[in-house]
């Protein structure tokens, strides 16, 4: 790839361990690498002005359900909690295929790209009619942005006290084969990787205890990351009471759920014991404020997570359940709420956007690689053009989350740019956008 200058920076957020912020820099990328962070660079690469504009990592989506960006504000499901939501939109699922998959993420995963987001990771957990993770990944590749896919999975149906129907799930002997096939067809461990696969089986009420443990030694055994749902909401807590005789904190850590290699999404209801036990263990919490808004499941206890020292990144969860796919609006909504629960010196502006790019990298094990401007760090980059309505009278560039684009002018991923001039690149939405809106329609046209 080409060597590239971002000339004339007006101000870059690093979110390196002093917060370092670079006002009027170059910033030099070679080899899908950040090079040098200086004024005056002297070099022959390419040039691109950046005069007016703020720099920051490239944003870091640690949850999300790509698929169901096909299934985005389904009447039945708008006003229900968890549970009722899951149970009005199983049947729809039910009847995707691998063309569904596909066309879902490349439009989920091109919103993401506008919204500043360089990696997503993805939980797939049903797979009917022939879809496989492979759909996703592919996807993933089109569009541009470095993957975090995980297999996830189903194995409780109804007729055995889970939440799914019996049609979604799969025998556990075959959910565990197929971890093994894309983990080994797909899974690099290199510091420059697009790709990494995680082991994921859905949520406490939808697989069993034996999948739990056999994926977490699985997952050891290969080298990658384990991840599910927890606590997401009272019911949630209710489920795992009534279940396991425990709250999700204890079924976590009897199953091996638990450690630096682990993040867990939602964690609404964590109490004080299991934001302890996260932290020395050091588990990792994806936190989706827009869905738990929109599914009323709480506001999760971010400052106190940050304050023992638990890793917390950012995450949109489904398209379905927020019903939207921008990463810095996450962000703004982490800034809002903690406010709103703990008063308005309880997160700053550059602290929810510090989360929103290190430490999501640090929750999905690539803390040393992406999240901060720095030499030697990979050239993920988001370029934002604050010289439009949205920044106009703003006295500080770096309050993005305050007063700021929602929208990304350019975007860099491994130093190939993603995004130009606020749109994609190496891929015309268009065609995607309008086979998004056909198989819409069909599924919601059949009973």
């Amino acid at each position: 790839m080409a060597d590239l200058v971002l000339r004339n920076v007006t101000l870059c957020l690093s979110m390196d361990d002093v917060m370092a912020e670079h006002s009027d820099v170059d910033i030099l990328l070679k080899d899908g690498q950040i090079a040098q962070i200086a004024r005056g660079i002297e070099t022959e690469a390419e040039a691109l002005d950046c005069i007016g504009c703020l720099v920051t990592p490239g944003l870091v989506n640690t949850h999300h359900h790509l698929f169901q960006t096909l299934t985005r504000a389904v009447p039945g499901a708008q006003d229900a909690a968890l549970f009722g939501w899951l149970q009005t939109l199983y049947p729809i699922w039910q009847r995707f295929t691998p063309d569904h998959m596909h066309t879902s993420a490349v439009v989920g995963l091109a919103e993401l790209a506008l919204s500043g987001c360089t990696t997503s990771s993805d939980h797939l957990y049903l797979y009917p009619n022939g879809a496989r993770l492979d759909d996703t990944i592919a996807a993933a590749a089109e569009v541009g942005l470095r993957f975090h896919p995980t297999r996830g999975a189903m194995s409780i149906g109804v007729s055995q006290g889970g939440l799914p129907p019996d049609d979604l799930v799969e025998a556990e002997e075959a959910i565990l084969d197929d971890c093994i096939r894309v983990i080994d067809a797909f899974h690099d461990p290199a510091p420059d990787s697009m790709c990494r696969v995680g082991v994921a089986p859905c949520s406490p009420f939808s697989v069993s205890r034996e999948l739990m443990r056999d994926a977490a030694l699985l997952a050891r055994d290969k080298g990658v990351m384990l991840h599910t749902h927890l606590a997401e909401n009272d019911e949630d807590i209710a489920y795992s009471l009534e279940q396991f005789g425990c709250r999700p904190g204890q079924y976590a850590d009897d199953l091996g759920w638990i450690g630096d290699d682990v993040w867990h999404a939602h964690c609404v209801k964590l109490d004080g014991a299991e934001i302890d036990l996260f932290a020395r263990s050091g588990t990792g919490v994806a936190h989706c404020p827009c869905s738990n808004c929109r599914l009323a499941s709480g506001i999760a206890p971010v400052r106190a997570m940050r304050d023992a020292g638990v890793k917390v990144g950012l995450g949109v969860d489904g398209s379905a359940s927020n019903d939207a796919g921008s990463l810095i609006d996450e962000a703004r909504h982490t800034l809002l709420l903690q406010r709103v629960a703990s008063g308005p010196s309880a997160m700053s502006a550059r602290e929810a956007l510090r989360i929103a790019t290190r430490g999501g990298a640090e929750v999905l094990g690539r803390g040393a690689e992406i999240g901060q401007i720095a030499p030697g760090f990979r050239a993920d980059l988001a370029i934002w053009d604050m010289s439009g309505v949205e920044a106009a009278g703003s006295w500080d560039m770096a309050a993005l989350l305050l007063a700021g684009p929602r929208r990304v002018r350019d975007l860099f991923v491994e130093g190939r740019r993603v995004v130009r001039d606020g749109a994609l690149k190496s891929t015309d939405l268009a065609p995607h956008i309008d086979q998004q809106r056909r198989l819409a329609q069909e599924l919601a046209a059949t009973p």
